[in-house]
């Protein structure tokens, strides 16, 4: 069940976040709102892989 949770949001999050690896983001440089699209986006990444 939380595993088909998580494989929802990544689809969401795919359609609706940007991705910053696409638009060769610097980390270092990146803002601190960003940084959390970018951590939520691993976090959901890594619970529906699981």
């Amino acid at each position: 069940m939380k595993k088909q949770l998580f494989k929802l949001l990544a689809k969401i999050n795919k359609a609706v976040l940007p991705s910053y690896s696409k638009q060769k983001l610097d980390i270092s440089k990146a803002s601190k709102f960003q940084m959390a699209i970018i951590g939520w986006r691993w976090y959901v990444t890594k619970r529906a892989l699981d």
